[in-house]
């Protein structure tokens, strides 16, 4: 249990610095189009999301791929791309008993607004 606690803290951690150092975690113009993003960071591995852009803003976020735990992970996967559309930005909240997964999709998304600068 507590290897798992750190697991996450340092998954969580090392996302903020991504985050921040990318520029992604704030509110910005970009181009439109369709952009893909991968973490390597999700419970159970690799998890893909696509990001489209219209009009500058971002229009949609999908998960594609993933190995995440159904009902458990899947809750994020569910809730967060939503929450990032709403806020134009990939500062949300994690969801709670999903956070590992919530981190990905985050990690996810930035790396694809990162393409979309």
């Amino acid at each position: 249990m507590k290897n798992r606690f750190v697991r996450s803290m340092v998954i969580a951690i090392s996302t903020v610095a991504v985050l921040i150092s990318t520029g992604c975690a704030s509110k910005g113009a970009f181009k439109d189009g369709t952009y893909e993003g991968v973490s390597m960071k999700g419970m159970h591995g690799e998890l893909k999301v696509e990001v489209k852009v219209a009009n500058g803003k971002i229009s949609a976020v999908s998960v594609t791929s993933h190995k995440e735990t159904e009902g458990i992970g899947t809750a994020a996967i569910d809730q967060i791309p939503a929450k990032i559309i709403e806020k134009q930005s990939t500062e949300v909240d994690a969801i709670s008993g999903a956070t590992i997964t919530s981190v990905a999709i985050l990690e996810a998304v930035a790396g694809a607004l990162d393409k979309a600068k």
